[in-house]
């Protein structure tokens, strides 16, 4: 039994899914691997949308025909009120049989909007409607290593050279340890270099999920802490947009430091949105969030136009993501590929 978040992974390994699916508030089993199991799925809620349309359709229809033969009957017993007095027993007659038969026709109505198999409304899923604010642009060069080296304990990292440039969208890969987070430090002037030198350009607003994380440990609320990372924004803004991030009321009063690595996640790219970056530095963005966050983060990388540095080991992101730059990690070396 796996549970786990990396598409590529699942795809290559498992033969059965079992979703918990929150919005529905069921557990579902399907067969057939993890391929097998997004198209069922989507086969499954298509149908079940299809279904309760139909249901829907039709009690409308019902429910307008039986509105439509009351208002026929109301109309007949008022005429028949109307001229009850004259001496017309033939009309008298015919005007009241009429408005029993509209009665009739809207009870036989009612009885069929009556024996109608309900189908209940599938619930929409909470969807994670992500955008990552663009501050104004820096210049061309945006972060410059020129031999760069740092000693830490036995590890060795560089020399390094490297230069991004204003919009470049670099992937970052390597294995566990191989240097990947003390590139970006460096890169970023965060690390103290044993050699050489690092700069960043002008004008340049570092955003970062990881640095963003950080901002919720503290036992202070979710509020209070996002509030003072964005201090001109209105608190009533603030809950707005963590709303949309799926932090409700439930989450903002609580001291930050009680959610969960994936709300602190959410937190984080709801913060990214919250003030504007125009270098995005992600350093493995898909750990702790769930499938459709992962999903949305990768449409609202595709629509932001500044510089992106993205260090992942999710291999499908890497391929849903545009990039223009690869760079790989070894050791402590830095070298681009092509």
């Amino acid at each position: 039994v796996v549970v786990s978040h990396d598409r590529e992974f699942l795809m290559r390994t498992v033969t059965k899914v079992l979703e918990l699916d929150l919005a529905q508030q069921q557990i579902n089993l399907y067969g057939g691997g993890y391929a097998s199991y997004l198209e069922e799925r989507e086969r499954a809620r298509s149908h079940a949308r299809e279904e309760y349309e139909e249901y829907s359709d039709k009690r409308s229809a019902l429910e307008g025909r039986a509105q439509m033969q009351r208002g026929w009957m109301d109309k007949g017993v008022k005429n028949a009120r109307r001229k009850a007095t004259d001496n017309d027993k033939i009309g008298r007659k015919f005007r009241s049989e009429a408005s029993e038969k509209q009665a009739a026709k809207a009870k036989q109505t009612q009885r069929m909007i009556e024996r109608l198999d309900v189908v209940e409304e599938p619930r929409k899923e909470w969807e994670l409607r992500m955008e990552i604010a663009s501050a104004p642009r820096s210049g061309s060069v945006v972060a410059t290593l020129r031999d760069a080296a740092v000693v830490r304990g036995g590890f060795s990292f560089g020399p390094a050279t490297l230069q991004i440039d204003w919009a470049d969208r670099v992937a970052i890969t390597g294995a566990n340890g191989a240097g990947k987070s003390t590139l970006l430090a460096a890169l970023l002037g965060r690390l103290p270099l044993d050699a050489g030198h690092a700069s960043l350009g002008s004008g340049v607003v570092v955003g970062e999920v990881d640095q963003a994380r950080k901002l919720f440990h503290g036992t202070e609320s979710l509020l209070d802490a996002f509030c003072a990372a964005v201090p001109d924004t209105e608190p009533a803004e603030v809950r707005t947009l963590l709303a949309k991030f799926g932090l409700r009321a439930a989450h903002v009063l609580r001291p930050a430091t009680t959610l969960s690595p994936g709300e602190r996640t959410r937190a984080g790219l709801a913060l990214l949105q919250g003030r504007g970056v125009n270098l995005l530095v992600l350093d493995e963005p898909t750990n702790h969030l769930d499938l459709p966050a992962i999903e949305q983060l990768e449409s609202a990388l595709e629509a932001y136009t500044g510089t992106l540095l993205l260090v992942t080991h999710d291999r499908r992101m890497l391929e849903a993501v545009r990039t223009t730059r690869r760079v790989e990690v070894a050791d402590g070396k830095v070298t681009e590929s092509a």
